[in-house]
């Protein structure tokens, strides 16, 4: 049977150090787990549900008056192989970069570039997360699903999940009704190394040749030099999404701010860069006139909990940076965080 927790403070739970209480906590570790709570446990009531894996890309404005499920489940099994390829699954509780250091470990490529990204594996299809050109998409097989209906168990193809920039099916058609059991990652035995997303390729030139772990060490070092982590100060990574616009907006834009930097997207589109538009708002730095919450120093993307911050206090700045950006850019900042 598993633990139920009855209003648990959920701090240590999200990475902005929120202290919010949940009026059930459950830790999930197999589909037996869903089908008690279904049936018997909290779930079987009419009541609000949400899923909480890592915790690091939630922001709780109050308390939450429902049942938090969190999967504890954290294996990596080799499913199958070829001679090109292997299967791996992960558990949906896994942390992410546990994942990626044994795949480097083992010489599979495709993730290393989303190294040092926090949070659980169980986010990575529903987010989609992506960092230095590659997203997890390129690499996601299957997903593997329990109905919060019934407890049965489901699993999508890649394509099924219909996944989009920061988005997915689990973001919309499937939010609430699956929790992700685990997903199955495709891995090149022989990889194709992405190395031409920001300063990866200059920072690899110092070192005397191009391996899986040299990108993963590369990439851990940039991240750790503008990204700070949680248990240093409380933060959610990347708060905004960076805007995708037309390309012939891009460069109007771009005539009137010549060192924007612009990176391809798809369809006629181009991705900007949100930390530098907020940074050139002046907000780098920026701290709430309470002390509490504000935008990291190193990278304007990042709102930290500078001390008891609330959710609101939290909320207050990214909509202060929203207002700033988009007076000056004429541009709508969308929250990358979800908010609760």
């Amino acid at each position: 049977m598993m633990t139920i927790q009855e209003n648990i403070s959920l701090k240590k739970y999200n990475s902005l150090g929120i202290d919010v209480k949940a009026r059930f906590l459950c830790h999930y570790k197999t589909p037996i787990d869903l089908n008690y709570l279904i049936t018997e446990g909290p779930l079987n009531r009419d009541i609000e549900m949400i899923i909480l894996g890592g915790g690091t890309n939630q922001l709780f404005i109050n308390d939450f008056e429902g049942v938090v499920i969190h999967p504890i489940n954290d294996s990596i099994e080799l499913v199958s192989e070829d001679s090109d390829f292997v299967y791996i699954k992960a558990d949906a509780g896994l942390e992410w970069d546990k994942l990626v250091a044994y795949a480097v470990d083992k010489g599979y490529g495709g993730i290393e570039n989303l190294s040092d990204i926090p949070g659980n594996v169980g986010a990575s299809p529903v987010q989609n997360i992506g960092a230095y050109g590659v997203e997890a998409k390129d690499t996601i097989h299957e997903v593997h699903l329990v109905s919060f209906h019934d407890g049965s168990t489901m699993t999508l193809s890649n394509k099924e999940c219909l996944f989009g920039y920061r988005t997915s099916i689990f973001k919309h058609k499937f939010k609430n009704r699956y929790l992700v059991d685990s997903v199955t990652f495709k891995l090149a035995k022989n990889p194709v190394f992405v190395t031409h997303y920001g300063n990866v390729a200059a920072e690899l030139e110092k070192k005397e040749t191009v391996t899986l772990q040299n990108i993963r060490d590369v990439i851990i070092g940039i991240r750790s030099s503008k990204l700070p982590k949680p248990s240093e100060i409380s933060n959610a990574g990347s708060f905004f999404k960076n805007p995708i616009l037309p390309e012939i907006e891009a460069n109007a834009l771009k005539k009137q701010f010549p060192e924007m930097p612009i990176y391809p997207a798809s369809n006629g589109q181009v991705k900007l860069a949100a930390g530098w538009l907020i940074e050139q708002c002046g907000l780098k730095g920026y701290t709430a006139s309470n002390g509490k919450a504000g935008i990291h120093d190193k990278q304007a993307l990042v709102i930290v909990n500078k001390g008891n911050a609330s959710g609101s206090d939290i909320l207050e700045v990214s909509h202060f940076a929203q207002m700033k950006v988009f007076e000056k850019f004429d541009i709508n900042l969308e929250p990358e965080v979800i908010i609760i």
